[in-house]
């Protein structure tokens, strides 16, 4: 198999942070390469000098046997590269036809070729197996949908080499499995592709070659089909990898009930009498495929969707209208769903942002003016304790990786020693050994007494953690099951609305 790309001794630095030291990389045609690494290992930094959005400082880019110009994203479509960013790039007002033209046609053309276009765009997504309507809202679209609007951009300016950065970390495992299978086809075809991921059973499915970078280096090479999945996660995180193991130990009174509780969104019901309640002590696991009421329910817990009709009852007092700020002075904390939407503002510091929750306890103002010495020793001790590398107290969050983002919001959230916690997908998108800390420092506060409310679309994660487990469908809960009798047929069964016998959805 002939290389179609070669990175060849890479090295990027910002400032004092080296971010890619003497990386080379290679791709074959028709290959699927799994780049994995560590949350800050570097992998997104590579591919942007892929694409032209940064250039290297040392080392070249050559595809096809033609080096690339660096720092041009335009040279880098010209040649034959596509990428699609873990976030996706898109314009909601527009239909899917408009968002695939978009910045292809130029702009001394007087009339577009909408036709030509459609024409075009269809042969392209029944070619490569992914149905789209030309004329949808990008809006109105799933996740996944938008995924696969992404990728047939890339395919419309006719890439022969597709970069996709976290591919699911926004998609239900059904949806991965669609996109991966997808994939394995398009190669067939004489596509190559790279895929950054962070999921081990991903990459042992999907691709054909794993590169694993470290701390900005290229540490391992190895052929998937004589690699494991131990040996990739202490081949990322240098060092053997072991996820906690939640140990039975007394429950005690509820902390946060829910009865019969309604949530309206743009006059839709989203939460349809749910009831439920979560103990001193336990973590209830909340189970669904994604889209069948998971948003409602995180924005129920954190003060944002007032219900309708029902109450929610924290210690004893009803803090269903309380809004955020309420909920937290209640003893509520909570790790959103969203970190970079709801969990961080990106221009703000890190100390900002560590204490944004809090900025007007005594602990950190004084008579309306903010103790910035307090906040930023503050937050850098969560940067210690959470390990949250590449960080001080002034580093703009924005730029710290996902994994490191979501330590330091979980750190936060942790440090007020809440009564009640929110875990709504407190994973996704970490590594292994991101991962392990997220779970160790859950149940760590499950220990020490607090109520959590964990919302997962990771199975695995959801029995291991739990204590107790609920599936959402269609905005109803379940009634909960002992985690130790939720087998995968049981939960599968769950998450389709079959319950105890009777169908629920």
């Amino acid at each position: 198999m002939s290389d179609v790309l070669s990175l060849c001794r890479i090295t990027k630095r910002f400032g004092p942070l080296i971010a890619n030291d003497d990386v080379s990389l290679s791709l074959r045609r028709g290959e699927i390469l799994a780049l994995l690494g560590e949350n800050g290992a570097g992998k997104t930094t590579l591919m942007n000098i892929l694409f032209g959005h940064y250039a290297a400082d040392e080392g070249e880019v050559r595809v096809f046997g033609e080096a690339l110009p660096p720092g041009k994203p335009r040279a880098a479509i010209e040649a034959g590269v596509g990428m699609v960013h873990q976030h996706f790039t898109l314009a909601g007002n527009l239909s899917v036809l408009d968002n695939v033209m978009l910045g292809s046609e130029p702009l001394t053309q007087l009339r577009s070729a909408r036709a030509t276009a459609r024409a075009r765009l269809m042969e392209i997504s029944e070619r490569f197996g992914l149905p789209v309507d030309p004329e949808s809202k990008v809006a109105r679209l799933s996740v996944g949908e938008r995924q696969r609007v992404e990728i047939l951009k890339a395919l419309y300016r006719d890439a022969r080499i597709l970069i996709l950065d976290e591919p699911t970390a926004v998609l239900a495992r059904p949806e991965a499995q669609r996109l991966f299978q997808t994939l394995r086809g398009m190669t067939e075809n004489g596509l190559s592709v790279i895929f950054i991921s962070h999921k081990l059973h991903e990459v042992m499915a999907a691709s054909d070659r794993v590169s694993v970078l470290r701390g900005g280096r290229m540490v391992a090479e190895r052929k998937t089909a004589e690699t494991t999945p131990a040996e990739l996660a202490e081949l990322m995180v240098g060092r053997k990898v072991e996820r906690p193991v939640r140990h039975d130990h007394d429950i005690g009174a509820p902390v946060l009930v829910a009865t019969g509780v309604h949530v309206l969104e743009e006059g839709e019901t989203r939460l349809n009498d749910v009831s439920f309640q979560v103990r001193a002590g336990e973590i209830l696991g909340i189970v669904g495929v994604s889209g069948n009421g998971q948003g409602a329910l995180g924005a129920l817990l954190s003060g944002l969707a007032p219900p309708a009709s029902g109450s929610l009852i924290l210690d004893g007092r009803d803090v269903g209208h309380l809004g955020p700020r309420g909920l937290i002075r209640a003893g509520a904390a909570r790790v959103p769903e969203d970190r970079h939407a709801e969990g961080a503002v990106g221009e703000m510091t890190v100390w900002e942002n560590a204490t944004l929750e809090r900025l007007r306890s005594p602990a950190f103002s004084t008579a309306g003016f903010v103790r910035r010495s307090a906040a930023r020793a503050f937050a850098t001790e969560l940067i210690r304790r959470f390990d949250v590398r590449g960080a001080t107290s002034e580093t703009r969050i924005r730029l710290l990786s996902g994994g490191n983002m979501q330590k330091l919001i979980l750190g936060r959230c942790l440090s007020i020693g809440p009564r009640f916690i929110l875990a709504n997908q407190p994973t996704r998108g970490l590594d292994e050994g991101a991962i392990a800390t997220v779970h160790e420092e859950l149940l760590a506060a499950r220990a020490e007494g607090a109520a959590i409310l964990l919302i997962s679309e990771e199975l695995e994660e959801a029995v291991n953690l739990s204590d107790r487990i609920q599936a959402i469908v269609k905005g109803r809960l379940s009634q909960p099951v002992a985690a130790g009798e939720a087998d995968a047929r049981r939960l599968g069964l769950m998450m389709a609305g079959v319950w105890e016998g009777e169908n629920a959805a």
